[in-house]
């Protein structure tokens, strides 16, 4: 299936290429408008999008460029494995000139790959959400702009607790009485997965223990007792058989939901539609509950930004089209957030009058990612995701020591951050 942005919540990163990957990018971005062209507009700017999923994405953008009347902006549309091909292209000078990226990466900003656009938002920083942009910052400067949000809920079906007697879980331990009591011959308690939660959950468990994956300072955020007694309990939502396992179709996909398989099930906000449609009123949205004296409700959220190249030969034209685009056309912005698929605009003034974001679970989605959500920090490399993910894998689904588990994930992480610090 081609990408689309509810993958921004997977962990992910941009794999190196070979120098034969690199010139097979560079011949098929080779159209990047950065000289020729028929069009009377001074200056060509190449656009890149990676393959959206969702119907009619594609022709909002290429309408949105076709608006704007100062430069000749040709969109690129790429299919495959967006992420590497763009850390490809950056290292040539047949990459684009402006670009939607999941993050930058941190290595991205230190090699100097893409351009400070802190003057672009200056005025409207604040306006943004302030979990998403986090990650786009370094060293106080800003280096991608957010485009539109994307996050997962708790959802579960009101009809089905109200007959069971249980309440919308508060808390991590109500979560896994809740999932026990719900579940019978033919239904599940909770849906997160067929790994059991392995994969979409990441770090969210700790958030909502008061924990996180890297701490503000750059130092290990899970290095704490607590977490191995809050990823404990999620283990045992697996142990006690409340989960649903095997389902047709996995966590991204609300079938499990609407067909009674199961009473929860942890989803994206751009299931939230499908999921009316079927069942009316009958469900309601959750963050991930709290979990001990020091935990908070947590709502993992994540945003592609628009970003441009330090090789971009039209530097000041792609900036005032990226300013143009992602700061002043606030119509475009929610129009990209909420006509094609359905997304937060990444802007909290655009959310609060947004109508289709105003009334029932969509209004309450809204305020949780404003109130709880957080974003993987930019410090959260792939050499800690991946320990940390083996990690977390082995504890809900092998029944590893979870205090064992972490011991070793946190001595990878330090490491990696260890390296980091070092890295010119």
């Amino acid at each position: 299936m081609p990408i689309n942005r509810r993958g921004l919540l997977r962990a992910a990163g941009a794999a190196g290429a070979t120098g034969a990957s690199m010139a097979a990018l560079a011949a098929c971005g080779s159209n990047t408008g950065r000289a020729g062209g028929s069009s009377s507009r001074t200056a060509h700017l190449s656009h890149w999008y990676h393959q959206y999923g969702e119907p009619g994405t594609e022709k909002a953008v290429r309408r949105y460029a076709e608006a704007y009347s100062k430069a000749d902006v040709r969109v690129q549309w790429r299919p495959g494995n967006y992420d590497q091909q763009t850390a490809a292209a950056l290292l040539t000078d047949s990459g684009p000139d402006v670009f939607e990226v999941n993050g930058p990466t941190l290595d991205q900003i230190r090699g100097g790959q893409v351009l400070d656009l802190t003057d672009l938002i200056k005025d409207v920083q604040a306006d943004f959400n302030q979990a998403v942009l986090a990650p786009k910052i370094y060293q106080g400067r800003v280096w991608g702009i957010p485009q539109t949000i994307d996050t997962q809920l708790l959802y579960y079906r009101k009809s089905l607790l109200d007959a069971a007697g249980v309440r919308p879980p508060q808390t991590l331990d109500e979560l896994v009485d809740a999932a026990r009591r719900l579940t019978g011959k033919k239904i599940k308690g909770l849906f997160l997965g067929n790994d059991g939660g392995a994969g979409v959950l990441g770090g969210t468990p700790l958030y909502a223990a008061g924990l996180s994956l890297i701490t503000p300072d750059g130092k290990v955020g899970f290095d704490d007792p607590t977490a191995a007694r809050t990823l404990a309990k999620v283990r045992q939502l697996y142990a006690d058989k409340s989960l649903l396992l095997g389902a047709p179709s996995d966590w991204a996909d609300p079938a499990a939901f609407i067909q009674g398989l199961t009473a929860m099930q942890w989803s994206g906000l751009w299931a939230l539609p499908q999921i009316h449609k079927a069942l009316g009123e009958d469900f309601g949205v959750l963050p991930f509950p709290a979990d001990g004296p020091g935990g908070k409700p947590a709502v993992p959220v994540g945003a592609y930004a628009a970003a441009i190249s330090s090789r971009s030969g039209n530097k000041a034209a792609a900036r005032d089209y990226v300013r143009w685009l992602w700061v002043e056309r606030t119509d475009f912005q929610q129009d990209f957030a909420l006509s094609y698929g359905f997304h937060i605009p990444a802007r909290t003034s655009l959310a609060a009058k947004a109508d289709r974001l105003k009334d029932g679970p969509a209004a309450d989605a809204v305020r949780f990612a404003g109130q709880h959500g957080y974003a993987q920090p930019l410090l959260w490399t792939d050499a800690g995701r991946v320990a940390y993910q083996d990690a977390l894998s082995r504890i809900i689904k092998d029944g590893a020591n979870p205090e064992s588990e972490l011991k070793a994930a946190v001595r990878r992480t330090r490491a990696e951050l260890d390296r980091v610090r070092k890295k010119p």
